[in-house]
């Protein structure tokens, strides 16, 4: 069960250090984007360093469209999160149909 569980557990947390990155300067847009940029890649690198594991380990009970197909559910539940939370954008119900269809395109990934 663990070698199931723990590639879940690392795409998560990188995902969390990864939409980070991304995002979290929208709170603060006279900040210079060059120290945008670099703050961003610091939080960057240690996404690779959950990611890269996660893919390694997950390889071994996942194929690698399943794996891909997990990190990319997982990226829109950490998004919806954040962008409600740290941003202020909760999800609209066109949001969550949109999520919803990339939902679906995964179960057929993991269908037999």
């Amino acid at each position: 069960m663990q070698a199931y569980l723990t590639p879940i557990a690392l795409l998560v947390a990188s995902n969390l250090f990864m939409t980070t990155a991304w995002y979290w300067h929208l709170k603060f847009k006279a900040t210079p984007l060059m120290f945008v940029i670099l703050v961003s890649w610091g939080l960057a690198f240690f996404e690779y360093c959950l990611a890269v594991p996660a893919n390694r380990f997950g390889s071994e009970v996942y194929s690698p469209a399943q794996l891909k197909t997990i990190q990319e559910v997982i990226t829109l539940v950490v998004f919806a999160g954040f962008s409600a939370v740290y941003l202020g954008h909760a999800p609209t119900w066109n949001t969550g149909i949109g999520f919803a269809l990339i939902a679906l395109g995964a179960y057929f990934v993991f269908r037999g």
